[in-house]
């Protein structure tokens, strides 16, 4: 057989050869790297990780600093036995001053004060506290309390104290509240001196214009009032501005104008420049019809609820709500908007819902148990308690749908 000329077989030769020497190379490169980071460790030197081992170190690092909270947590930290002996001095300093003891109370407070300098100093440092730190604190903190002990302040006392200033401060934050309702109530009825002077120009102009009255008269007949293919909102206030924003919004934000009838009932000093107001002013076609509370010759003193802490809630037009089917017997579903609500949707599709029979549709309220019917009705009452159930939610009344088929 022909052997190959000696020119084609050295290149395959060396490109063998280099193979060889090349997976050698790697080998022994490979060595090397190993021995200079074995070397380097046990030298101490700094190597730069991979990108993997860098983001372990980093969560193996953050999930090894020191948290307070954690540590007082722990039931065998020397955090966790301060806090709670911190607790009980803290109790037994108010009933020390209770019995006027000011020394023990001086005592306590000085070691109260110690331990929580020790806390911040474990918390600054991030290190937990040493039995060297908190053994002399907690041991000190014992003695003063087993003192206090001794003086006869036993957890009776201790109960009884707190009981006493946990029903004083409940005293000052009702009082508190009481006093809150009745300033926002006055913040909320006062009126800039410009805009108290317009509802004075608007009641001069109701009293002196004849032609004010005679669209009144004339709006007081219009059959749009009674016709139950419009739909009818009722407003009950004596506050022009909030009404005038409730009547805006819904008109700006509803599709049929034309078929919106307002129903607006207020009391005798702001009747005037109501009806000058919306009787001079248009609407885009909606009808708006302003009644005078003291007109309404059924609602008398005998249908009036007194409530002394929220003004609002004590006045007749917040309580004919409850009368709304003698206020407009002729109609046949309304809804009511209060006058501290801003209309952003179209409203004139909450007609169409169907109540299944029910006189209210509203927006439950039940996301605190203040909102629950026991906390509104007498339960003790026989009839309330089989007519209702006590933990049913109640509901807001800032816009509701009411049957008035199915009220009456």
């Amino acid at each position: 057989m022909r052997r190959r000329a000696a020119d084609y077989r050295r290149p395959v030769r060396r490109m063998l050869w280099c193979w060889i020497w090349s997976v050698l190379g790697l080998f022994c490169l490979g060595g090397l790297i190993l021995f200079v980071i074995q070397h380097n460790h046990n030298g101490n030197q700094i190597i730069r990780p991979s990108s993997e081992e860098w983001t372990a170190n980093f969560e193996e690092e953050n999930y090894g600093v020191f948290n307070l909270t954690d540590e007082i947590a722990s039931a065998t930290s020397f955090s966790r036995q301060l806090a709670e002996q911190m607790t009980l001095v803290k109790a037994y300093i108010t009933i020390a001053k209770d019995h006027n003891n000011l020394h023990l109370a001086w005592e306590l407070s000085s070691k109260f004060r110690m331990s929580q300098l020790l806390l911040s100093k474990a918390a600054l440092r991030g290190e937990p506290l040493t039995l060297e730190e908190a053994g002399p604190v907690i041991k000190s903190m014992s003695s003063l309390i087993y003192k206090a002990r001794d003086l006869h302040y036993d957890i009776s006392t201790t109960i009884a104290t707190m009981q006493s200033h946990i029903q004083a401060v409940e005293e000052r934050a009702n009082a508190a509240a009481a006093q809150s309702v009745v300033f926002g109530q006055l913040t909320a009825e006062s009126l800039p001196k410009s805009i108290h002077c317009t509802v004075l120009k608007l009641s001069s102009d109701w009293l002196q214009n004849p032609t004010l009255s005679n669209a009144a008269d004339e709006l007081r007949n219009s059959p749009r009032l009674v016709d139950n293919s419009l739909y009818h909102f009722c407003i009950f206030s004596d506050n022009l501005l909030g009404i005038s924003a409730v009547v805006n919004s819904t008109v700006s934000n509803a599709d049929r104008l034309k078929q919106l009838v307002f129903h607006i009932v207020t009391d005798g000093v702001n009747f005037g420049s109501m009806q000058a107001w919306f009787l001079s002013n248009d609407f885009k076609g909606a009808t708006i019809e302003v009644q005078n509370i003291e007109e309404l010759s059924w609602f008398n003193a005998t249908t009036y609820f007194e409530a002394p802490d929220d003004m609002k809630a004590s006045s007749f037009l917040n309580h004919l709500r409850f009368y709304i089917p003698d206020v407009y017997p002729q109609l046949e579903k309304v809804v009511l908007l209060d006058d501290d609500i801003v209309v952003q949707k179209e409203l004139t599709s909450l007609f169409s819902i169907e109540l299944h029979g029910n006189v209210n549709g509203a927006v439950e309220t039940c996301f605190e148990a203040f909102h629950r019917f026991y906390r509104y009705l007498n339960f003790s009452n026989p009839i309330i308690s089989s007519k209702f159930d006590p933990q049913a939610c109640g509901w807001a009344f800032g816009m509701n749908v009411f049957d008035l088929i199915a009220w009456s």
